[in-house]
């Protein structure tokens, strides 16, 4: 491969940064970086990228259970057995508890009360189309909410679009004719409410059409930018 390309280069840092390049394509990935100067730009600024994203993921504390498997996984001690309680031990149990001080009760049903952590919403890198680039260069990120019911559409690069043209978002089915979500923002985030975003959706895209949108319900103009859904 040609990693001097710069669109090559851009995917490649992309799918890294986002978690989606895996296995031997990763290792490879990763073992060229010191030796390519493009490799690592596009890196990096990808990571500056995609930084803000993640103050919207809450932290999720790892399992009780995950040490002692590490532990197991080093050093080969197997993780040792809780045996279940019988009948008359929940008893104890439940009378000790109903010992404790008021504090302590308290700060039980403050954990207990804890809601769960929230899902990750799903990240989609909308590149730019080569193809399209004289019309408009033009690169998103989509984050969609894990009901998939919301979505906010981020432009990466700073975008101009003439008072007579519009960009439209589109979900593209496997099969089919695309479906339009909406008109979305060249200078800043666009939020759209709507229900089943993902269902049937294998990716994202984004059109140039006239002011107002597309007038015939398909895309018009050309696609400037799109996305795959990782399955």
């Amino acid at each position: 491969m040609d990693y001097s390309r710069r669109e090559l280069a851009d995917r490649l840092a992309a799918e890294h940064v986002l978690g989606t390049l895996r296995g031997p394509a990763r290792r490879r990935f990763e073992a060229l970086l010191p030796a390519h100067p493009a490799l690592r730009e596009a890196v990096a600024k990808w990571q500056e990228r995609l930084a803000p994203l993640s103050q919207s993921v809450a932290p999720v504390p790892p399992p009780d259970t995950l040490w002692p498997r590490v532990e197991a996984r080093l050093f080969g001690a197997p993780p040792a057995p809780v045996a279940p309680l019988r009948w008359w031990q929940k008893m104890e149990l439940w009378r000790g508890l109903t010992a404790m001080t008021g504090a302590a009760a308290l700060a039980l049903m403050v954990v207990v009360a804890t809601p769960p952590p929230a899902q990750a919403p799903i990240v989609v890198v909308l590149a730019a189309n080569p193809e399209a680039a004289q019309a408009l260069n033009a690169s998103f990120v989509a984050s969609v909410s894990a009901d998939g019911r919301a979505l906010v559409l981020r432009p990466l690069n700073a975008l101009t679009v003439s008072p007579d043209r519009a960009l439209e978002l589109w979900a593209v089915p496997g099969q089919g004719a695309p479906r339009s979500l909406g008109l979305v923002k060249a200078d800043g985030a666009t939020s759209l409410l709507r229900a089943q975003l993902l269902q049937g959706t294998a990716a994202f895209a984004v059109s140039l059409e006239p002011a107002g949108g597309s007038p015939t319900g398909a895309p018009t103009g050309p696609i400037v930018s799109v996305g795959k859904l990782q399955s």
